[in-house]
């Protein structure tokens, strides 16, 4: 029975939805969306890593200041499509998204990640209770 790590996953969603909810306020749900579309935290982190930006992705999880990404590095790293979705849930341009993401992102990413650091597959592969 495969009931654990749905429930895990479930619980992974909500902690998503509400900590986006209290960055993102009306803009939650589509950039909630988008988290989960690309993997939560470990994903992202992925693929700014290997979009030459794991630096800053690092210092969202860390405990010092985090830096800045500009939109420009956004469409490059996720791909306009991702980011023209976000757009389109949100009535926005994709510059206007772009920026957007660019501003929450890092929020979101430090209070997703309490304890600095990202756990591998953490979001596609909860533990089993």
């Amino acid at each position: 029975m495969i009931v654990a790590p749905l429930f895990y996953m479930a619980l992974l969603d909500n902690l998503i939805d509400t900590v986006v909810g209290k960055v993102a306020g009306d803009q939650a749900g589509p950039i909630s969306q988008f988290l989960k579309d690309n993997g939560g935290v470990s994903g992202l982190a992925q693929k700014f890593q290997n979009g030459g930006a794991g630096e800053v992705f690092s210092s969202w999880v860390g405990t010092g200041d985090n830096k800045a990404i500009a939109a420009d590095k956004i469409n490059a790293i996720l791909g306009s499509a991702q980011v023209q979705q976000v757009a389109q849930k949100l009535g926005l341009d994709t510059n206007q998204a772009s920026d957007l993401i660019a501003k929450l992102l890092p929020q979101v990413i430090d209070k997703l990640t309490p304890d600095a650091k990202v756990e591998p597959n953490a979001d596609a592969q909860p533990p089993v209770a």
